[in-house]
């Protein structure tokens, strides 16, 4: 079989999977990387911002628990400081927003081919800076609050001892540390798929989250704020600070800016990008991948039919307005009589018209439901004098004869919102659940059937959800001459 048709195959078979059984949670990942990746830079950069400091706040609640805590366990103080920060990850999946270490989960959606490697990397970027930008709002929050002098000092004593921990690390270490770190994240988040509810959501996340903190992993993004918070205490602390909790200026000596970044933030980062994007994501999608190849079997009937579906689906995404629409449409100027102007639309079956002037100028629309309302108003009286003038509508809606077919029908027959009631965070809005199909019987659009086509101002042609239906009929049913198919 070649490969153009294994490529058809897989295309064909994932589309009639999707409407037969729920998505797997690799194709929910899949689809979750290509949504994030498709927002505008704008949108996931702020939401980056949000996400920084989602996970800074968490760092300030595990370093306050953890402070005077030195005569309990050693494992009982991380224990506690690892629930108090999954308060973060549980604010960027609730309330909304694009962490790095999570983010980088659209390598599935990359390695299915939907993105490419540019978009990929540019997202990732984008990002980072934002969770950058959100972690140093954060902490000029906690130098200003002068939090670091809570509990006498040992708030800030607390902060330069974590600090210095993980400015210990090898090069080699830190970066194994980050895959891991990584790991136990992207399974927290893959978790989270497998439930519409976000307090099950949030409970899902706690022990992942409790594992990798207490564990001493590293994650890059809590790195951003606490390693830079540690270096601005170090500064701004007089020696005496110091001496007072029984520590020279020197005992840190080591937490230095170039430390940071060459001995902990890139091998970090690289960690959780080979921890999440490549052992989670990746490693995930070679498993759905490979059974899926596993288990297709496809017969040379069925292959033909993929074959026809797949054409007369790109058949249709090429076919623009112009393509169809009635380049001579019936017109009617502002001074027509409504009783000839009804005559007319009947004769010709028609439910409406564009009303133009004598250069051609769209200027309004006219339908056989505004002259039966004027009717009904007037009592149905034979002697009005009214014009298409009196009656027409002059608000439009209009469009080009550029816009492709398949656009045009999503916004005649269905209304997104309905289908998708969805906050700009992705969640749910919705108090009862309802599957995709249930949303989707409610989703009808109320919108006009009939769209005059302009180019340069001018009504160029006329485009009908009755064209499109007979185009549905004449592409599912191109043989069938029988009299039910309309011409």
């Amino acid at each position: 079989m070649s490969a153009s048709n294994q490529h058809l195959i897989k295309l064909i078979t994932v589309q009639k999977n999707k409407k037969k059984t729920p998505l797997s949670v690799v194709q929910q990942v899949e689809q979750y990387g290509f949504d994030k990746v498709q927002k505008t830079v704008s949108s996931s950069f702020a939401l980056a911002i949000f996400a920084g400091a989602f996970i800074s706040i968490a760092f300030i609640f595990y370093i306050t628990v953890t402070t005077g805590s030195a005569g309990m366990p050693w494992g009982v103080t991380r224990l506690i400081g690892g629930f108090a920060f999954s308060l973060g990850l549980i604010l960027v999946v609730i309330c909304g927003g694009e962490l790095f270490t999570s983010t980088v989960l659209s390598s599935v959606a990359w390695a299915e081919g939907r993105i490419s490697s540019a978009q990929l990397i540019k997202y990732w970027v984008r990002v980072y800076l934002g969770n950058l930008i959100g972690a140093t709002l954060l902490i000029t929050l906690v130098i200003t609050a002068k939090m670091h002098l809570l509990d006498g000092g040992e708030w800030g004593i607390n902060a330069l001892n974590i600090t210095s921990h993980k400015l210990e690390h090898s090069w080699g270490q830190a970066f194994s540390l980050g895959i891991l770190c990584n790991m136990l994240v992207c399974l927290g988040i893959w978790m989270t798929f497998s439930s519409k509810s976000s307090l099950t959501k949030s409970i899902l996340l706690i022990l992942p989250v409790a594992m990798f903190v207490s564990s001493g992993f590293e994650h890059s993004i809590a790195n951003l704020f606490m390693v830079p918070l540690g270096l601005i205490i170090k500064t701004i602390s007089s020696p005496a600070f110091f001496i007072k909790h029984g520590f020279l200026v020197s005992d840190f000596a080591h937490i230095t800016w170039s430390n940071f970044i060459f001995h902990n933030l890139i091998p970090v980062t690289l960690g959780n990008i080979v921890g999440g994007a490549g052992l989670i994501g990746i490693g995930y999608w070679l498993t759905e991948s490979s059974t899926t190849h596993s288990t297709t079997k496809i017969t040379d009937n069925q292959l033909t039919h993929c074959k026809k579906e797949y054409i007369m689906k790109t058949t249709l995404k090429n076919l623009t307005v112009k393509d169809i629409m009635h380049t001579q449409p019936l017109t009617f100027t502002q001074d027509k009589c409504i009783y000839q102007t009804l005559a007319l639309l009947t004769e010709h079956q028609i439910d409406g018209a564009p009303v133009v002037d004598h250069n051609d100028q769209l200027i309004g629309f006219v339908s056989q439901q505004d002259i039966l309302r004027l009717l009904w108003s007037e009592e149905y009286s034979l002697k009005l004098n009214y014009q298409l003038t009196d009656v027409m509508q002059t608000e439009i809606l209009t469009i080009d004869g550029q816009q492709s077919i398949t656009s045009l029908i999503e916004f005649m027959v269905v209304d997104k919102e309905k289908l998708f009631p969805v906050n700009s965070s992705g969640m749910l809005m919705n108090r009862q659940y309802q599957s995709y199909e249930q949303r989707l019987k409610g989703a009808s659009a109320n919108r006009p059937s009939i769209y005059p086509v302009i180019d340069k101002n001018k009504i160029c042609g006329l485009i009908t959800r009755q064209q499109l239906a007979n185009l549905m009929v004449n592409q599912y049913l191109p043989d069938d001459k029988s009299d039910k198919q309309v011409a």
